[in-house]
């Protein structure tokens, strides 16, 4: 990510409590802060969309694109 801030971005999640209770349990199970268990969720999830359908190369317009919308 070009010109990235030294800290990493934050994204505040709305989501069920029964939901981040069973996340959290999950993460317990695995070693793992419930940050670092989504963390693992959404690599994972760009790793399959990654292989179905090639590698994700960014731009600086897509860069562009992206922040316009967050």
């Amino acid at each position: 990510m070009p010109n990235a801030p030294h800290r990493l971005p934050q994204y505040a999640l709305r989501i069920s409590e029964g939901i981040m209770d069973k996340l959290k349990y999950i993460a317990g199970h695995n070693g793992r802060s419930a940050n670092k268990e989504i963390e693992q969720l959404i690599l994972a999830h760009i790793a399959q969309y990654e292989k179905e359908h090639g590698e994700i190369i960014l731009t600086d317009e897509d860069y562009q694109f992206i922040r316009k919308r967050t």
